[in-house]
């Protein structure tokens, strides 16, 4: 294939997307780019099908430090596994594409995005998505597309929408809402928010999927542009007897479901399951369509739950559609930790625990993006005893830093900033027991545990989980959905907020008939639910606790001058790490001058401080100081008046009468009591009195008596003792 260029202008924003000379032995790539931010897209499909129930998608997004000319940290000087960002990218790339391809479709398929450029203006994440669309369809993949995905932001002061915001235009942005569907559809939703109302979210969802529009109608024009060879890929389609003979077990599974406990509906189902496959097929059918009688016996169970909801209004466990399972809530659960907060909502059930620390404790970040770290982080983590199951332990998974972000995204907006609450602060969601909607169970958690730590969040949030259920024209939207309802429903719809506003959304489509009437039903049946467990939530803790746990820093903030920065440091750092060592209180120095004290014990704190401003402290005309004798010279002594700055006592000055030698009245370490008699204003020199002065002892006084010159003869002045006078000569 020749090289084909499509450059485009949508939106204030320049586009490129080009293929042809990159990559060609990739089923489909392109390179894409917005301004000078250019990402490679590669989408391979084996040649092989593989024997699953599932649909084998693969996608990485892979950072290269060279797209913003940085070389990777650590030994090996190479990048190594992705980033936390890098994962969610390459999540937020799989979502909106995963619906899109044939069902049966099972050649496995490898999306890969590489980062060749990042101009540090531009995201390189959304034009991935559309990258991702056009390596497909140029490779005549089974894949419904164009699609395509824009981020919408919008201008806090003039409510103007921006479609893929700059970095700098989302700084003045109350929304990041990311969109991705088709002409068609939309098929996954994200968002974080400033408290935003539902109309306005839909109002931003509608703009976004005009947008999405737009960018689909410009790759189908490149696409247009481009020789693509149709191919007939092979779809699977499996022997329609297997069906019709499980299909009878209809109303066997719907009773097999009606369990409100999930381990016994899940074991009556495996039951009834096994039960069809061993009583309907022979071993030789099992062994030959193993996948294809598993996927069978999944759809009637599908089938039985989305029938039970549309005919009966009635779900698995009894609840109508818009009801919440039982709450549990116990803020305050742990003793000794800093925060914590225990959150159950039927089976699922969520720990989460607020760790505070000083603000150079935060998260440094070493991606493609300019951010630089953060304050505020929160860790999601999914054991595999949450489910009953056993699992290997080890690094989070995609899932599991996905459902951190979004709760991390739906606290942030309520964070204090760091001038009201100089922390850094972690919070860490155990998930314990799982049966949908942990994520927005860690969001509640967590809200309970920083009220629980004292931290002075905005308003508390609370999420929910919304489902839909459509067969047509009938519709069901399920507030608060299981784990079944997730797996076998047709949408997956995440809402956090206050009671003023939206502040994390996250949808993930599998209907693609969704509209956005649809989802602004759905936004308001989940402002009902999320007003309602708020509610319960504030029956426990109604705000956040006045003071910080026994067990956490107190930090204090004071500011010191530019210029004596130095001096709290010290060579090498010695005179800081000597206060924190004395002490045992943490100190944190910024460049503008301000620091920060953190001391679990109060006195600690105050020691540490107290000595910082004496470092810095300028003595004033007229203060007194109880100092030590430093140095002692012929002219007097040098007094210590604060960690970094001495005096003059000069020898006249101290004691009542003549003193020969300061060290007949002074030794080094001596404490004196003093008085600033002068600061010179150019070299800052500082005299000084003595306000404790005794009288001079006698012996000093006559020690100090010049011997007598003697009878004119010889030279007295010093070093001319004994010498006689230099006879001048003149000429005659």
């Amino acid at each position: 294939m020749e090289k084909i260029v499509e450059s485009f202008e949508l939106y204030g924003k320049q586009y490129r997307i080009e293929t042809g000379e990159l990559a060609k032995q990739a089923t489909g790539a392109v390179l894409v780019s917005q301004g000078d931010t250019t990402v490679l897209v590669t989408a391979v499909i084996s040649k092989e099908e593989k024997d699953y129930d599932f649909f084998p998608l693969t996608v990485d997004f892979i950072e290269k430090m060279y797209a913003v000319g940085r070389i990777p940290g650590g030994y090996l000087k190479r990048e190594a596994r992705p980033s936390e960002k890098g994962t969610l990218t390459a999540r937020m790339i799989d979502r909106p594409i995963r619906p899109g391809f044939a069902d049966g479709f099972k050649r496995e398929v490898h999306i890969v995005a590489t980062s060749f450029v990042a101009d540090q203006i531009n995201p390189p994440d959304t034009i991935c998505v559309m990258g991702a669309s056009a390596a497909l369809m140029l490779g005549a993949a089974p894949f419904d597309g164009p699609a395509a995905c824009v981020r919408i932001g919008r201008n806090v002061e003039t409510g103007e929408y921006i479609v893929n915001p700059t970095f700098e235009e989302e700084k003045l942005s109350d929304l990041e809402l990311t969109i991705a569907g088709t002409t068609d559809y939309i098929s996954m939703v994200e968002a974080g928010a400033h408290e935003i109302s539902e109309q306005d979210m839909v109002d931003a969802i509608a703009f976004g999927q005009e947008a999405i529009a737009e960018f689909c109608k410009v790759q189908q024009r490149f696409l247009d542009r481009c020789s693509i060879e149709p191919r007939e890929w092979p779809v699977h389609v499996p022997d329609p007897s297997i069906a019709e003979r499980v299909e009878p077990h209809l109303a066997e599974m719907s009773a097999a479901l009606k369990d409100a406990d999930k381990q016994a509906r899940m074991g009556k189902v495996e039951d009834l399951k096994e039960r069809i496959t061993n009583d309907e097929f022979s071993e030789e059918e099992r062994s030959a369509w193993k996948a294809d009688i598993a996927a069978a016996c999944k759809a009637l169970e599908k089938k039985a739950m989305r029938a039970m909801v549309i005919e009966t209004g009635e779900r698995a466990d009894g609840r109508t559609p818009e009801e919440i399972r039982p709450l549990h809530i116990v803020p305050g659960y742990l003793p000794r930790v800093h925060g914590s907060g225990l959150f159950q909502r039927g089976q699922t059930q969520v720990l989460s625990i607020v760790t505070l620390g000083m603000l150079n404790e935060w998260q440094r970040l070493d991606t493609i993006d300019p951010a630089e770290g953060k304050r505020y982080i929160h860790h999601y983590n999914f054991p595999p005893y949450c489910t009953g199951e056993v699992g290997r332990m080890g690094a989070p998974k995609r899932r599991e830093l996905g459902h951190g972000a979004l709760a991390e995204r739906a606290l942030l907006p309520v964070i204090p900033d760091e001038d009201e609450f100089p922390y850094t602060i972690r919070v860490v969601s155990e998930v314990l027991e799982s049966n949908g909607s942990s994520s927005m169970a860690s969001t509640c958690g967590s809200t309970l545990a920083l009220m629980d730590a004292g931290v002075p969040i905005k308003r508390p949030v609370s999420g929910i989980a919304m489902g839909l259920i459509k067969e047509g024209d009938d519709v069901v939207i399920l507030s608060d959905i299981q784990g079944l309802e997730d797996f076998l429903g047709d949408m997956d719809f995440k809402v956090c907020g206050t009671e003023k506003g939206i502040t994390a959304l996250q949808m993930d489509n599998k209907a693609k008939g969704l509209s956005v009437d649809i989802l602004a039903r759905a936004l308001k049946q989940a402002h009902e639910g999320r007003s309602f467990i708020l509610n319960a939530m504030l029956d426990q803790i109604e705000a956040p606790r006045e003071s910080l746990r026994d067990t956490a820093p107190r930090i204090e903030t004071i500011h010191i001058p530019v210029d004596k920065i130095r001096d709290v440091i010290g060579s090498g750092g010695k005179v800081v790490r000597g206060i924190q060592e004395e002490t045992g209180a943490s100190i944190d120095i910024q460049e503008d001058g301000t620091i920060h004290i953190a001391a679990v014990e109060g006195p600690a704190g105050e020691a540490a401080k107290k000595m910082i401003l004496g470092i810095v402290k300028e003595p004033e005309v007229g203060e007194e100081f109880d100092g030590e004798v430093v140095g002692i010279k012929d002219f007097g002594a040098f007094v210590k008046l604060t960690p970094g700055k001495d005096g003059l006592l000069h020898i006249s000055r101290v004691a009542n009468g003549r003193v020969g030698k300061v060290e007949d009245v002074l030794n080094l370490g001596d404490i004196v009591k003093v008085k600033v008699l002068e600061v010179d204003p150019h070299t800052g020199k500082i005299s000084l009195d003595r306000l404790d002065k005794p009288d001079a002892p006698a012996s000093s006084d006559n020690a100090g008596q010049r011997e007598h010159r003697g009878g004119g003869h010889g030279d007295t002045r010093p070093g001319r003792s004994g010498r006689t006078p230099r006879r001048r000569h003149h000429d005659a």
